[in-house]
């Protein structure tokens, strides 16, 4: 699929944490979340990300209520910026760690396009997500193997179970 004119690639990560953000198994993600996440807003081509107020990331964002969540809703102006970041950058090295700090979750990550200046909302995207995980890629919700111009996540992609 490609680009559609006038749109950008939105897309969200969901992450539950194995135990409460202020337990010490999850202190090295928490500490360098901001870290990843002010990297990931200096990069070319990125557009926007989702804010809590006074936490860490977006960790104060809650999903049904369950501080556990950390979802990372973002915009990127094309494939080839959102690539760069996740598997060109210090990101990776956190990406091929998620066991350590995150359940193993059935399917986290949905990507979609949006019109140049929007901005999705959390409710947007986890429809989108739950539309990815009950009838799989779609031109309104899909993953990387669904986007021909994708490279990156076939070489420098993490192994399935990591």
């Amino acid at each position: 699929m490609q680009q559609p004119e006038g749109h950008h690639l939105a897309e969200l990560n969901v992450g539950r944490l194995l135990t409460a953000p202020d337990d010490p198994l999850v202190d090295e993600f928490m500490r360098n979340i901001d870290r990843i996440n002010g990297l990931g807003k200096r990069m070319p081509g990125f557009v926007w990300m989702m804010e809590s107020e006074g936490a860490e990331g977006n960790t104060g964002t809650k999903i049904d209520g369950d501080e556990r969540y950390v979802p990372n809703l973002t915009v990127w102006e094309d494939v080839a910026s959102l690539e760069t970041f996740v598997w060109g950058t210090v990101h990776k090295q956190f990406y091929e760690r998620r066991r350590e700090w995150f359940e193993k979750l059935e399917m986290h990550f949905v990507m979609w396009w949006v019109p140049v200046g929007h901005n999705p909302t959390l409710e947007d995207a986890l429809k989108r997500l739950d539309a990815r995980r009950e009838h799989g890629d779609s031109e309104n919700a899909f993953g990387w193997d669904y986007l021909k111009q994708a490279k990156l996540h076939k070489t420098h992609s993490c192994k399935e179970d990591a």
